[in-house]
């Protein structure tokens, strides 16, 4: 199946390094991060990992679950796990998916047979609390993730479900953010007391109105 913007993120059951996970019940009301790897012991993937978990405490704030999924079995994922700490200087505490049979990639549509008949592409998704799928972002086997990215894109749709505003180019938390066009100026100055800036009737800024 092809997974798009605004579909519920399909539930599955399947063995992890953390044992036997439902992923509906993994994720309980929080937001997640499901994200595939094309194979254990890649150098890419490797740092990739690491990175993940060196952002732990990032993740936590943002009450988000991060769970990966690699196409080998369980105790490949335990065994390269302890290669991950060792060379990425840190401690690997989110599960990962050993899905031989490929049965959630297949769900999920992580194999592109015109990138790899039998591995997996660099792909990630984030799903909000009711399930709904926000993001979807797909690299080459050959190239890493910018996690910075993400944890940015995070930030924006928090930030949008919670407020009335959209984020501009290269938006970083504490910024400007955007009045949306359904909402009037008037309105606008109703709802963002730390005032509206219009560039154009279009294009109006306010200040992050959560700091």
């Amino acid at each position: 199946m092809s997974i798009k913007l605004g579909d519920t993120a399909p539930n599955f059951q399947a063995v992890s390094t953390a044992g036997n996970i439902d992923f509906y019940n993994y994720l309980g009301n929080s937001w997640g991060i499901l994200f595939s790897h094309p194979a254990d012991y890649t150098p890419v993937c490797t740092t990739e990992l690491g990175k993940t978990a060196r952002l732990k405490y990032e993740f936590d704030k943002r009450d988000t679950k991060v769970i990966a999924l690699s196409v080998d079995e369980v105790e490949d994922h335990q065994n390269w796990i302890k290669d991950i700490n060792e060379t990425q200087y840190t401690d690997v505490q989110f599960p990962i998916i050993a899905d031989k049979d490929r049965k959630v990639s297949e769900l999920y549509d992580f194999i592109h047979p015109n990138a790899s008949a039998t591995a997996t592409v660099r792909s990630l998704l984030i799903i909000d609390p009711d399930k709904k799928v926000r993001l979807i972002i797909t690299y080459p086997a050959s190239t890493g993730r910018n996690f910075d990215e993400i944890l940015r894109v995070l930030d924006s749709l928090q930030l949008v479900d919670s407020h009335k505003i959209a984020t501009p180019v290269n938006w970083t938390n504490g910024e400007d953010v955007i009045v949306p066009p359904h909402v009037s100026t008037e309105d606008a100055k109703k709802i963002f007391p730390k005032g509206v800036t219009e560039i154009k009737p279009y294009l109006r800024y306010t200040p992050q109105p959560n700091i």
